[in-house]
């Protein structure tokens, strides 16, 4: 078995093919070719241990064990970390185990950015706000910067200090005074926050505005307005349909007959995204799924075989 450590997962985690593989991931997931089973959880005093198992034809077979717990130093903060395995979907044995904390944070910075892509109101997404200062923040930026250079890029958070180190990974970027005036001048939000409680308010939403929600693990970050006015979409069905820590805080006790998308039925067509309505604030409001994990784990897979990278283990 081939073992990744942080620095080399993180190396072989190239963003376009990241990004290709997750889109390719949403799609199966959509197309009901994945096998995904909801995530399941042990609680604790200071978080949860997740377990997500996924297999998705044409990536593989993966799981991840993941912990999400509160920084008891930085109330407000919280830590992502774990462990994601890549087995041979043939025969079981196991090829490769890799640090579920950089993987995480790369693929979610890519369904965000696939999000963002595939339902904003503008060609290159425009103005873009980044809400957050924490580590999954810093991925989103660090994704753009390779994937979307020379965008209009602001950066907000509660500590201005922490902003303005966040914002240096996009060259170019600039810091907002407060996260309220970043919103309101942005055509698209990346969200990444460890909220408990909603960071946006639909009234800062202009008409157009598209948000990637990727936060929130612990409670919602975006408020009611936002959800009751937005066209919503998500990775799979269980987004709305299960209870946190599966589904997601802000899609529970939607209204009868209230439709969230599928972001992998508009990648591959068969449904219209914002369907030409440039005034409809959409929302892509992610949760994780294991699919995505499979896919990011097979690009760091390939990746570091080409490579020759880690270190080989007999288990």
């Amino acid at each position: 078995m081939l073992v990744l450590d942080r620095r080399l997962t993180a190396a072989a985690l190239r963003p376009g093919a990241v990004l290709d593989a997750v889109g390719r991931a949403l799609v199966a997931v959509a197309r009901g070719e994945a096998s995904v089973p909801p995530r399941i959880a042990a609680l604790t005093p200071a978080g949860l241990l997740g377990a997500m198992p996924g297999y998705v034809p044409g990536l593989g077979l993966a799981a991840k064990l993941v912990t999400v717990t509160a920084d008891p130093r930085h109330p407000g903060r919280g830590f992502h970390r774990g462990l994601v395995a890549l087995f041979d979907e043939a025969d079981g044995r196991a090829l490769a185990l890799v640090d579920g904390e950089s993987l995480t944070e790369v693929r979610t910075a890519a369904v965000a950015t696939t999000g963002a892509l595939a339902l904003a109101a503008r060609p290159g997404l425009g103005r873009v706000a980044v809400v957050g200062t924490g580590a999954q923040a810093r991925a989103q930026l660090a994704l753009l910067a390779a994937v979307l250079p020379g965008a209009e890029v602001t950066v907000a958070g509660r500590d201005l200090p922490r902003a303005r180190s966040t914002a240096a990974l996009y060259p170019g970027a600039r810091v907002a005074a407060g996260i309220e005036d970043a919103v309101r001048a942005a055509d698209v939000v990346f969200c990444c926050t460890g909220a408990t409680a909603p960071v946006i308010r639909r009234e800062w939403l202009a008409p157009g505005t598209h948000v990637s929600s990727v936060g929130g693990s612990q409670g919602p970050e975006l408020d009611a307005g936002t959800v009751r006015d937005a066209i919503l979409f998500a990775e799979w069905t269980g987004a709305a349909g299960a209870p946190p820590p599966a589904g997601a805080h802000e899609l529970q006790d939607l209204a009868p007959g209230r439709q969230v998308t599928l972001l992998g039925s508009v990648l591959d067509g068969t449904r219209p995204g914002r369907g030409g309505d440039a005034e409809a604030v959409t929302v892509f409001k992610s949760t994780g799924h294991a699919a995505l994990d499979v896919a990011a784990v097979r690009v760091a897979y390939d990746v570091a075989v080409e490579q020759g990278w880690g270190v080989r283990v007999d288990l």
